[in-house]
This record gives structure tokens, sequence and C-alpha cells, in this order.
């Protein structure tokens, strides 16, 4: 059976503990500003570019990281997540293998305070996708949601399955909430690794 640890503590110190082994991925979903409040939403940005090249610079040159992140609108103005990703990676000299989006409702319906789609992104420093190895950039739907704020099952599956392919043998998620890319991850046979602030999601996490 697949292993899975969750930790409750701070991703971001787990992540600059140093190198992550070769056959790790990175599969997660960075906290909105909403969060942390105490930040403020500037403060916030950066620590989100920071935190995404803190990701990428732990894994292995060939392994890959995935991101799925939600835009939100504050102030009147949308804050696009993806570009914040994107952002990081670059700085941490990783390139984008894919980036899909997902429809959080159907096409047509309008949303208010968060878009009608999320952002899916997979990065990898020295990785690279075959035109053949391309798949759907739009995913019809989110799939079932544990919570309010889980990542879908659906965008989880097109995530997972694609990080087995690439050979992980274990996916890192640390900013787990409560554990659905640790749960995806076991059905497809691969160990998971959570870390999680909150004792009580971590305690969640620990048996989804």
């Amino acid at each position: 059976m697949p292993a899975r640890e969750v930790h409750c503590g701070d991703g971001v110190a787990f992540l600059a503990r140093g190198r992550l082994p070769d056959d790790h991925a990175i599969f997660t979903s960075l906290p909105d500003h909403s969060e942390v409040p105490t930040m403020g939403v500037p403060v916030w940005k950066q620590w989100f570019i920071d935190t995404v090249a803190l990701a990428c610079k732990a894994l292995a040159d060939d392994a890959v990281a995935v991101f799925y992140q939600t835009d939100v609108k504050y102030d009147g103005r949308w804050i696009d997540k993806g570009h914040l990703v994107l952002t990081g990676a670059d700085a941490a000299g990783s390139h984008a293998l894919w980036h899909k989006v997902v429809c959080r409702v159907p096409a047509g319906m309008v949303t208010f305070g968060r878009p009608a789609y999320a952002h899916v992104i997979c990065v990898s420093r020295e990785r690279r996708l075959a035109p053949g190895a391309s798949t759907a950039d739009v995913l019809p739907a989110l799939g079932k949601m544990s919570w309010s704020r889980a990542m879908g099952s659906a965008a989880c599956e097109v995530a997972i399955s694609f990080i087995a392919a690439t050979g992980a043998r274990t996916v890192v998620d640390p900013f787990c909430g409560q554990g659905t890319a640790l749960a995806m991850a076991n059905a497809h046979g691969l160990d998971a690794i959570g870390v999680e602030l909150s004792k009580r999601r971590a305690a969640k996490a620990r048996s989804a």
C-alpha cells in the first residue's frame, strides 16, 4: 500500500530544508491572500512568487511541480495567480510544460469574486514535453470538492496521472489542506507527503 505522511507545520519551512529526493514531485495550491490577512496583498504577492520559486528549486532538475490556483478579485481588480506561478517558476529557472484551464462552472455563467475557471500549471527545469504527449488544455469540469477550498477531483486526476507518468514515486503537497492531492496520489499508487499549518485540517488530511 502507498504511504502517506502528514506533518503539522509550515510548508515554506519544509521546502526550505533542502532538495527533495529525485523521485519526488510537488502538487499543491498556495494559500490565497485572504488566508494570510496579516501580510497585506502586496507582501502576499511577493511571498507567493518566492514560495513557487522555492518549491521549484526543491525538486530535481527533471522533476515536475504542478500548481492549482484560482484567481481572485481584490479592490475591483483581478489578481492573476497563473501569472504569479509563472513568475516564480521563471525565477527558479523552470519553464511551463503545460497550462490548463479548468471550468469551475458551466461556460456562460457569470461569477463574482472568483472567475469561472482555475489554473493548473505544470513546470520543470529540464523536462520537455513532446507534441505527441499533449493533452486537453481546457478541462470541462472541476470535479467533486471535499471542502470549499479543495482542489476538484477531476483536476487532481489529470495532475496526478501526469505526475505518475513521469516516473515520480512520491507526491509532496506543502499546503495540503484536508488532503485531496494526497488521497489522489495514494489512489494512483504513489506515496504522499503533506504539510499543513492547521492541526484540524492536518488531522483530516491523514484520513482523507
